[in-house]
């Protein structure tokens, strides 16, 4: 089981179902040679592709090209269906930062083919994850600086405010579609920027007042 620890009370919850969204910010669709979507693009991960702060990413032997690409995560505090949007924070346990690790090749076949992207996505260490911060304690999730650096030189940097569809937005689509429940992660989407990793690589991202990680590329 992995389990989600929420920061200052140091609860622990057990992640339940991931939720990702894709090209959530106009430059990063642009740099995919897609224009900015007109709802919500869903993708999952299994719950077995998180890994905690520290831990190692290992690139799978089947993909040539996997991407980094860094966001803000929600942490869904109780069961909703049919939420709101102005009852969407309600459900929010707390925030935190993750990486969306990403075999680009596979991705891109899997587009052209119009086949899913779980195997691009949701492969084990795919989804690094800090711990989370108790909402409360974040006055404006759509007001930070998010930034990723590999081996020291920054590639990605950017502000939640260029999301294209806000958290509650977010909370409003899913629950129409999935019961969320508490332990259920969101990632909301990347800033532009996102690049190759290699082996010996070394990642650094942050949000500050909200988490970092470091991990090495195996």
């Amino acid at each position: 089981m992995k389990y989600a620890l929420l920061t200052p009370s140091n609860t622990q919850v057990r992640i339940n179902t991931i939720y990702c969204l894709g090209q959530n910010y106009a430059d990063h669709a642009k740099e995919m040679g897609a224009s900015a979507p007109s709802s919500p693009i869903i993708f999952l991960k299994p719950n077995s592709a998180v890994i905690a702060n520290g831990e190692d990413i290992v690139l799978p032997m089947m993909s040539q090209n996997v991407n980094h690409e860094v966001e803000l995560t929600v942490l869904i505090g109780k069961t909703g269906r049919h939420i709101p949007r102005d009852q969407a924070y309600e459900y929010v346990a707390g925030y935190g930062l993750g990486l969306d690790m990403t075999m680009r090749d596979r991705q891109l076949e899997a587009k052209k083919s119009g086949h899913p992207w779980t195997v691009a996505k949701g492969f084990d260490t795919s989804a690094p994850l800090s711990p989370f911060v108790e909402a409360r304690l974040v006055a404006d999730p759509h007001a930070l600086e998010i930034s990723l650096s590999v081996n020291g030189v920054r590639r990605q940097h950017g502000t939640t405010a260029s999301m294209i569809f806000r958290i509650d937005t977010i909370i409003a689509y899913l629950s129409g579609i999935f019961t969320l429940m508490e332990g259920d992660v969101i990632y909301t989407g990347t800033p532009e920027g996102v690049a190759q990793v290699k082996p010996g690589d070394e990642i650094d991202a942050s949000i500050p007042g909200v988490g970092t990680l470091h991990h090495r590329i195996t």
